[in-house]
């Protein structure tokens, strides 16, 4: 018999972070800095635990979806807080909470030292508990309206801990851009969602499936749209924000502003993921557009492609791996498009674990560095901080698809599951996620060679940084690197130990073992994942087969090149960026993406309201509308003129009235008379 799944239980899965978050916020100068980090920790270690207690439930066969509070009932759509508890949700409730906790236990010895302002650090921990609560209210809703609702709250979450460092310039224009790009794509997915409540006539997600076929038959009026190819572009506009898809893409590299624990939760683990997350929980949707699908492959492509070049030519340690993250979501996406979802969640899943290792690793470099970013400045690190090291070097092997670690397995079936898909597009796709394993394993080992291997550049800085203080003479303090206390490094090893293990042990059961059951719905029209389960090997032989295919040498050779430019003959890239300037120039400046949204796209915003400024509240508002009120009030005061308070000036007044009344009655009488 399978077990159940009590309300009550899941109430504290969300509630737990909440209050760790509240307790925090409002009393956190009352309970001091260890008082603020234990009971947010603690709350998250409750919501995680009683996570893996779910998903065990959940293997064993355990399901929820129902109403645990109706807010209120507007006609036939009802709005209502609800839970659905199924393997996919189960499984996203784990990997938050479980990042979340690291990322929880990391920060106490990464903030040590802040000082940001008074009461700062139990905020940022209040912040960072809340943004699990919002994150789990998102993953285990079971209507449009609770999605939306957690949606909007980790996109404010995040728009705060952006702009944690708010005395810095830089870090507010990170935030805003943040905040302002995720509006775009949500004024998309709510528009879906309104097309979803219009033409199903329900909030809800069940219901709407179950409604979808017949909107698969409606086109939306006054066009030959296919509504349902409307609702799924709409809701994938959406997810262009949240998972920075290609051009929705610029405001990802910008967070970088906030503090490192902040981009390992939001912006690589969790909030950036609700995107795929959200596609493969709308895939009964999803799969009766073609066309959707389609639009979904080549903007992932495109984005795992050309955001893999612009890792290339970062400094910033941050910014490569936030670079790397743009370009993993393209590969997530791009499984979307191919209906390979569990492939895309299995995905989502693995690089949680080894992208959150990758910043926290930056991370403590950054603190070994004394808060330098600059890789330039770096060098020959691995003897003094050898658990990053190590750790550093795990996250990148499962980064580049390395045999049997994590990203392996999900990336390698990734590639293959596009190259049985039949969609448009597909080919280009197929390029572009195996041109991309080159690339991925040029700028990752680029960042390890660059940091912890050849000479010792932080001796003699080439680069000094806003932290850096020259003397008298030019020469900049040395400070010697160091390891980063047990407080950073553990979560390091947890997150390393997953990295490497989680990929082989979970492949089977999540893509060919029916892990997702009914979660995810796939078609027969796209057979990619039949396909692929008739080639499958098994996680031992999938690993050995690698040695033969291209994306395995692609990735080896990724590894020379680099080894070759930054171990080697270090003076080529300086050379290459000489011969190729215009290419540099362009990988530079991001494509001059930012350019384009600052003077053609806000230029023509700015032109749009400004003629709205002028013809609707100039012209029509103070024109017909205040110049109306100004005529009576003309008026008025001419009326006002005649009101004397005197009594023969009003007698006056009605026998020159009655004059003129008898005067204009009698007229046509005078005027017969006159005329005879």
């Amino acid at each position: 018999m399978a077990p159940t799944l009590s309300p009550d239980l899941l109430l504290a899965i969300v509630l737990a972070p909440l209050a760790g978050s509240l307790i925090a916020g409002l009393a956190g100068r009352r309970i001091g800095r260890a008082g603020a980090h234990w009971v947010t920790i603690i709350g998250v270690t409750v919501a995680f635990v009683l996570s893996a207690k779910v998903l065990a439930d959940v293997v064993d066969g355990a399901r929820f979806n129902a109403t645990v509070y109706e807010w209120m009932t507007v006609g036939p759509l009802k709005m209502v807080i609800g839970f659905l508890i199924d393997p996919l949700t189960a499984m996203m409730m784990c990997v938050v909470t479980f990042v979340s906790l690291m990322v929880h236990i990391y920060t106490i010895g990464y903030m040590a030292d802040d000082d940001t302002s008074p009461g700062g650090y139990q905020r940022f921990f209040s912040y960072i508990s809340l943004f699990t609560f919002s994150m789990l209210m998102l993953v285990m809703s079971n209507n449009f309206l609770q999605l939306f609702f957690g949606w909007e709250a980790v996109g404010l979450v995040s728009y705060l801990l952006i702009g944690y460092y708010y005395r810095k310039p830089s870090a507010i224009f990170a935030n805003f851009k943040a905040f302002m790009v995720n509006r775009v794509g949500d004024f998309g997915f709510i528009l879906g969602i309104a097309l979803v409540a219009a033409y199903a006539g329900t909030l809800d997600y069940a219901q709407a499936f179950a409604k979808a076929p017949e909107l698969a038959r409606l086109t939306l009026p006054g066009s030959g749209w296919m509504l349902i190819t409307v609702i799924c572009l709409c809701l994938f506009v959406g997810a262009m924000g949240k998972s920075a898809q290609f051009p929705l893409h610029v405001w990802l590299p910008d967070s970088m502003e906030g503090p490192t624990p902040i981009s390992a939760l939001i912006h690589a683990a969790t909030m950036v993921t609700a995107g795929i997350f959200m596609v493969a929980r709308m895939s009964p949707l999803f799969e009766l557009s073609d066309t959707a699908l389609s639009v979904v492959m080549v903007l992932g492509a495109i984005t795992a492609l050309f955001m893999g070049f612009l890792g290339v030519v970062q400094n910033d340690i941050k910014r490569v791996v936030a670079y790397s993250t743009l370009s993993q979501l393209g590969y997530m996406t791009v499984a979307l498009g191919a209906s390979a979802y569990s492939v895309a969640v299995f995905h989502l899943m693995t690089h949680a674990f080894f992208k959150a290792l990758l910043f926290l690793a930056a991370g403590s470099v950054i603190i070994g560095m004394h808060h330098d970013q600059d890789m330039r400045n770096m060098g020959g690190l691995r003897k003094y901080m050898p658990i990053t090291w190590i750790t550093s070097l795990l996250g990148t092997m499962a980064l580049i698809a390395v045999p049997f670690f994590a990203g392996f397995y999900s990336k390698d079936s990734i590639i293959e599951a596009v190259h049985f898909s039949t969609l448009p597009g597909a080919g280009f796709a197929y390029f572009a996620v195996t041109a991309s394993v080159f690339v991925t394993a040029l700028y990752s080992f680029r960042l390890y060679f660059l940091v912890f291997h050849g000479k010792e550049r932080f001796r003699d800085k080439p680069f000094p940084g806003e932290h850096d203080h020259p003397d008298a003479h030019g020469h900049v303090h040395v400070h010697e690197p160091h390891e980063s206390p047990a407080v950073v490094t553990v979560p390091l090893v947890l997150l390393a130990i997953a990295s490497v293990g989680i990929g082989y042990l979970m492949i089977q059961p999540m893509l060919y073992g029916g892990f997702f059951g009914d979660s995810i719905v796939v078609l027969s029209a796209h057979p990619a994942m039949a396909e692929m389960a008739r080639e499958f090997r098994g996680a031992l032989g999938m690993a050995l087969h690698a040695v033969s295919t291209l994306p395995f040498w692609l990735m080896l050779a990724g590894v020379a090149t680099a080894w070759v430019l930054y171990l080697w003959r270090t003076e080529w890239p300086a050379a290459l960026r000489r011969r190729f300037g215009f290419v540099y120039q362009v990988l530079d400046n991001k494509y001059y993406m930012d350019w384009i949204n600052e003077h053609v796209l806000a230029a023509a915003t700015r032109g749009v309201g400004t003629g709205l400024w002028k013809g609707g509240d100039v012209g029509v508002i103070d024109g017909l509308i205040n110049g109306s009120a100004r005529a009576t009030g003309g008026a008025a005061g001419v009326l006002r003129r005649v009101q004397t308070g005197f009594l023969y000036w009003y007698a006056l007044v009605m026998v020159l009235g009655v004059f003129a009344l008898l005067s204009w009655q009698l007229w046509p009488y005078l005027s017969n008379l006159a005329g005879r």
